[in-house]
């Protein structure tokens, strides 16, 4: 009869069913295995659970409780082991425990297991990453009211030090059990991810360990390494012409040559730079770019990063050169473009570029989601535990992410401001009078710039007329143009139309600019005289800034320190490395 009653406990049954799930847990279950679970029936109403320094649980079996709520109290016992928490000399002091409970209830929050009861909800657990912080935080603010924080309530504390140990021997290195289990978990996350495959099951073990040291020791980029499958077929990596490594976002896989000959160390190097060409997205930031000029660019940039932060060691057949350190991509790329046939010749193609129009569909869009809230992730969990300095181009580059691309036509109003310093404007009588209707018999003076403040206020345009340039795109840019420089009180503009040769316009007024244009289409265009024309014009002021408008098919410049600035068609590139801003339109 007792046997039967103890049978229909629901108590009981779902205490003992979330146990056993937890024994089935990758993560936990190294922790479950040596850890002893007794039900008892003579704590406290208010008491869930207890967890002593020798890895015995205590749980109030008679606490009524769905599954859920005992894999999340238990969950928090094994943390408590897991990660360290037993101290003598701290548990002495109440705060301390406050302090584990809260970080053990984030972890559980990250790890998904169980849903906490509602009179446990921590309110504290949602920033906190470091027991010693909180307990640092909790003694300078000295509130005992933090005590209704903890993780059991009002009940019994769930960390409890035993003064007389009861296991024989040495208690197992709980910490190193709950890091076998974590790195379980994420070899089945990797393989969730990638799917069942041959080839994923095939992957030599060099390949496989590189993996998950990235998942388990380096935060940075361990949560894009679970996104990515990886491929070590070595008749696929023949055909696909890879030599060492490459790696494809539109298909989420990483291609490694199984046959090249590296060590570990050099392997994690490679890793982390085709992890870099997906966090960075390297693939949709091309542009009209030449793809291997644009790849050896990328190259460049990250493995001087890498060589910075020591991740791995660097092989010595990878592209560096520290002349082009603290540059970003583009920069390098502008760089490279000053000897194309040279550097085309040392692409490695390991950027896999997505088909075109790709990036744009809905899976292209969801992808670079993912990328750029993995790596900012990365980023934040890589600065709370202090795992090293990161460049400090990298580390911008990661921000920038997260911000949405500054319009160009916003761009150019900035460069307008810069350029352009507001006008104070003065009061005369020197006009007819103004009046007011209802003080008809006051006059007032007229508000008006002088003549003198608006000498020299200027700038030079010259326009690429020839057939390449869209005309909607030219009259975008035109018309900003105008109504920036109106708006900043610059009233002329000396423009110059050029093609196949320039043609001097003079001054013009700026709503009169867009009006004027026609596009001629007499094939290539040769800037350089018109910049020639300006220099030497005697009626152009000296610091008065330009602003060259192209398609990017035009000639190399030379400007001779004078301060201008590109407009060109977003995914076009000019043909040398600008020295002044170029701003995209779009």
């Amino acid at each position: 009869m007792s046997r039967r009653k103890e049978q229909d406990n629901p108590a009981r049954a779902a205490l003992r069913a979330a146990w056993r799930t937890l024994e089935q847990h990758p993560a936990l279950a190294p922790l479950a295995d040596e850890v002893y679970l007794s039900e008892e029936e003579t704590l406290q109403k208010e008491d869930w659970a207890w967890i002593d320094q020798e890895g015995f649980l205590h749980a109030n079996s008679r606490r009524r409780a769905g599954e859920q709520e005992w894999m999340y109290i238990f969950t928090l016992c094994l943390l408590h082991l897991g990660l360290g928490h037993f101290r003598e000399e701290r548990m002495r002091d109440p705060l301390w425990i406050i302090a584990c409970d809260c970080t053990a209830a984030r972890y559980a929050a990250d790890l998904h297991i169980g849903t906490p009861p509602d009179e446990l909800r921590n309110p504290l657990a949602d920033n906190v990453r470091d027991e010693e912080k909180l307990f640092a935080f909790l003694h300078e603010h000295g509130s005992r009211g933090y005590l209704g924080f903890s993780a059991m309530g009002g009940g019994r504390p769930d960390m409890v030090w035993n003064e007389r140990p009861r296991r024989w021997g040495k208690p197992p290195d709980w910490q190193k059990l709950l890091g076998t289990g974590l790195r379980s978990a994420l070899r089945a996350a990797v393989n969730y991810a990638g799917g069942a495959s041959e080839a994923h099951d095939d992957l030599p073990v060099l390949f496989r360990e590189t993996q998950e040291w990235f998942l388990s020791s380096y935060p940075l980029l361990g949560g894009l390494a679970v996104g990515f499958r990886l491929i070590a077929d070595g008749n696929a990596i023949q055909r696909m012409g890879i030599r060492t490594a490459a790696i494809s976002c539109q298909m989420q896989e990483i291609y490694l040559n199984p046959y090249a000959s590296y060590t570990p160390e050099e392997w994690k190097f490679i890793f982390a730079h085709e992890y870099l060409h997906a966090a960075l997205r390297h693939d949709e930031r091309m542009g009209g770019r030449d793809p291997e000029l644009w790849n050896v660019a990328c190259d460049y940039v990250i493995n001087g990063w890498l060589r910075t932060m020591n991740v791995g060691a660097m092989p010595e057949d990878v592209l560096y050169d520290n002349a082009l350190d603290g540059l970003s991509a583009e920069n390098v790329y502008d760089l490279l473009t000053q000897n194309l046939r040279k550097y085309r010749r040392m692409a490695q193609h390991d950027i896999l570029f997505p088909d075109p129009g790709w990036t744009s569909t809905k899976e292209g869009a969801e992808l670079d989601a993912w990328c750029r809230n993995a790596i900012l992730r990365g980023l934040e969990y890589h600065e709370s535990y202090g795992r090293g300095l990161l460049p400090e181009g990298l580390v911008e580059e990661i921000r920038a992410l997260s911000q949405p691309p500054i319009p160009w036509d916003v761009q150019l109003a900035r460069w307008f401001d810069d350029r352009f310093q507001p006008l104070e404007k003065q009061r005369t009588y020197a006009r007819l009078s103004r009046r007011q209707s209802a003080t008809p018999e006051i006059p007032r003076p007229s508000v008006r710039l002088t003549e003198q403040a608006l000498a020299g206020r200027t700038f030079g345009v010259v326009l690429d007329t020839s057939g390449s340039m869209e005309r909607n795109l030219l009259a975008a840019a035109l018309g900003a143009i105008a109504s920036y420089a109106e708006a900043r009180d610059v009233r002329y503009v000396r423009v110059v139309f050029c093609d196949a040769a320039a043609y001097d316009q003079g001054y013009m007024d700026v709503l009169s600019i867009a009006g004027s244009v026609r596009v001629r289409g007499r094939g290539g265009t040769v800037l350089q005289p018109a910049v020639e024309l300006l220099e030497h014009a005697p009626d152009f002021p000296k610091e008065a800034p330009l602003l060259l408008i192209t398609d990017g098919y035009c000639d190399r410049l030379t400007l001779y320190g004078r301060d201008h600035a590109y407009l060109v068609p977003k995914g076009r590139t000019l043909p040398f490395p600008p020295k002044g801003p170029v701003f995209y339109l779009q």
